[in-house]
């Protein structure tokens, strides 16, 4: 019979994070595929008629074709037990990315192979850098026109500031593509497009030194793949188990998502390099899922409205430690008091299903009644204590809410309030005048179309955006400060948040510097607190 540890070390949590447009999607959805967890992979875009991808769930990504939210899958494969975090690409969702990634225990990087490292993969592979994550990986698109493999490399490193180890090596690529080549075994792997959109269907391998394989690559190709492996032999960084762990060097591999190309072969890699869910930081020092039994998770992400029919609110956490029981009483740190976990699923994006038991590394989603908070704790352990917060991030722009139909107050405070609470857009009140006057803040333009488009859709209420100047915030870090004596510019302008808070918005950067000057002992702080 599996122990509460067993369970643990088969489980495995990680985020994909890339550029639009570099396949996540597909590839995720393939990952899917040979978990069995889907039958069929769908059209990620396209037609309005097409079947949406699985993990882009809410209207507006369907309208797009773009993932706008996180969404977490889980399927089982080869023994392990698999949690996916999907994120967003674009980089306007990029907060959502940051709070997915707090979640994870390793991240795999998608890169379009005709591209290389685009801005999005940039910014958010310096959050991973930050943690110190482990990164793997899968340069796509190999069955298209593609930037020279060694260049590729290069890019990675130079733009990335990590090392590079590439586990199998890509023959050709567009019309061009053979496959890959096994560095450890010096075994190649024949492309073929025929296994698409199923998980069914051979992938043929032949050995390097084989005399049939100048019946499946060119002589030029091979003089060409040996020229190269010379190469790289010679210069590429060894494979090194430890420096992947500190997230210091990514294994690389190469394939094709969309023809199912490299998969497979990626996805065995990468559970064997892998660890089982690692231990976390708490204000009590770290906690070790191999070692505390009590349950413990924080709340890393919380969605509204996922079932427009139920009006709910989900609040996503990570598992860190012990076996969760359906039903359960825990303690919540920062409410201070015993809560009940109700309604306790695991998501195949908006498809639910209820679960009766989930350990360390898992990621559940709870009925939230409106008691939780980004970066909450919760536990059974008569130690209490709390895991390390989840940073805010400065939002880089501001606009008014402007009401349509005031008869709809309610509805609009109700919509704004529970939009905010999931962490997508952050609400300030003008100082001294209340929520009267309503101002957002949004790390990406794109938010605040989602903002307008989601309270119309989904609380009937319409709103006016008026862009506001301001694109520096600063939190007052001073407990004293009186607000009203405070000597500012006047590009300055004065704001709370939700928590009442004051806060201090700023046009231009040299302004923040002045207020600085002009009030001694006055300390500013680019992030906010959960």
């Amino acid at each position: 019979m599996s122990t509460i540890t067993d369970e643990i070390q088969k489980r495995r949590t990680f985020a994909i994070i890339s550029h639009p447009d570099a396949g996540k999607t597909t590839l995720t959805e393939k990952f899917l595929l040979y978990g069995g967890a889907i039958n069929q992979a769908g059209s990620v875009k396209g037609k309005a008629t097409a079947k949406h991808a699985v993990s882009d769930w809410m209207e507006i990504e369907k309208e797009r074709g773009i993932s706008v939210t996180s969404s977490v899958l889980q399927f089982n494969y080869d023994g392990y037990c698999i949690n996916i975090l999907d994120t967003p690409g674009h980089q306007d969702f990029s907060e959502d990315t940051y709070r997915t990634l707090m979640a994870a225990d390793s991240a795999v990087m998608v890169i379009d192979g005709s591209k290389g490292v685009e801005a999005q993969t940039r910014k958010l592979f310096k959050v991973c850098v930050m943690r110190h994550i482990p990164i793997f990986t899968f340069i796509n698109k190999m069955d298209r026109e593609a930037m020279d493999t060694f260049e590729l490399l290069d890019d990675i490193e130079k733009e990335l500031g990590i090392a590079t180890c590439p586990m199998n090596w890509p023959i050709g690529c567009g019309k061009e593509f053979r496959g890959v080549l096994d560095r450890e075994h010096g075994e190649i792997e024949l492309f073929s497009d025929t296994k698409k959109g199923t998980a069914v269907g051979e992938v043929r391998k032949i050995a390097l030194s084989d005399p049939q394989v100048d019946s499946f690559i060119s002589e030029e190709q091979k003089a060409q793949l040996e020229e190269e492996i010379e190469l790289l032999d010679g210069a590429s960084a060894e494979f090194d188990m430890e420096l992947v762990s500190k997230g210091q060097l990514s294994p690389v591999f190469f394939g094709s998502a969309l023809t199912n190309f490299g998969v497979e072969t990626f996805l065995r890699h990468f559970l064997s390099m892998t660890s089982s869910p690692l231990p976390r930081m708490s204000d009590k020092g770290m906690i070790d899922p191999m070692e505390e039994k009590d349950f413990s998770a924080f709340v890393f992400k919380i969605q509204a409205n996922m079932n427009k029919a139920h009006r709910d609110r989900i609040a996503f956490m990570r598992i860190c430690s012990g076996e969760f029981e359906a039903g359960m009483d825990v303690f919540h740190i920062q409410g201070g008091k015993k809560v009940r976990l109700s309604q306790p699923q695991q998501m195949m994006a908006s498809e639910r299903k209820m679960i009766e038991k989930a350990y360390g590394g898992d990621i559940i989603g709870v009925f939230d009644p409106g008691i939780f908070s980004i970066g909450d704790t919760l536990t059974t352990s008569p130690e209490k204590f709390a895991y390390e917060g989840i940073p805010t991030f400065a939002p880089e722009h501001f606009a008014r809410v402007r009401q349509m139909d005031t008869m709809k107050r309610k509805q609009f405070i109700k919509g704004i309030n529970q939009i905010a609470q999931e962490g997508a857009i952050q609400i300030f009140q003008e100082y001294n005048t209340g929520m009267e006057e309503i101002i957002v803040g949004v790390v990406g333009v794109l938010q605040f179309d989602v903002l307008k488009f989601r309270l119309e859709n989904e609380y009937n209420v319409d709103i006016k955006l008026e862009p506001l100047p301001y694109e520096h915030i600063r939190w007052i870090e001073n407990k004293d400060i009186d607000l009203d004596k405070l000597v500012g510019t006047s590009d300055m302008k004065k704001i709370k948040d939700l928590k009442d808070r004051p806060l201090l918005l700023f046009v231009n950067s040299w302004s923040v510097r002045m207020t600085l000057e002009r009030n001694e002992g006055l300390i500013l702080s680019e992030f906010g607190r959960s």
